[in-house]
């Protein structure tokens, strides 16, 4: 890579708070935030490198995940998204674009003294203070 390139993993809100029923993201997501961290010290000055911990957007893999749970409940999808939605400060998922957006920022010069960071894109949904 060039210098002044960037690299962005992405992970989960599961880095910081656990899912249920998401023990393998729970569990694997946070080592990739350490990765970030140690490639950041290890390629630094050279390469920037951080991680993006999405929340809930509306993507094809959180429709899936709001199926399943309906059916578990017993509940429509719709009662689902609604009761998810309400444990997000900004009482809604995020869209694809509003993730791009925060994506595009970390990996463009507008963020060059930011490296090692993990950056929550979660509308607030993750109260757990580091």
């Amino acid at each position: 890579m060039n210098e002044g390139a960037s690299v962005l993993f992405v992970t989960s809100s599961s880095v910081r708070q656990p899912i249920e029923n998401l023990d393998a993201s729970n569990v694997l997501r946070p080592g990739v935030v350490a990765l970030a961290k140690c490639l950041a010290l290890e390629l630094g000055p050279r390469i920037r490198v951080n991680s993006l911990a999405p929340g809930r957007f509306d993507t094809a893999r959180v429709r899936s995940l709001d199926r399943s749970r309906a059916v578990a409940l017993g509940v429509s999808v719709e009662e689902q998204r609604r009761n998810a939605s309400e444990g997000i400060p900004l009482g809604r998922y995020g869209e694809p674009d509003e993730f791009g957006r925060a994506a595009t920022f970390l990996l463009s010069p507008a963020a060059s003294y930011i490296t090692g960071a993990s950056v929550q894109i979660d509308g607030g949904l993750v109260s757990a203070i580091p």
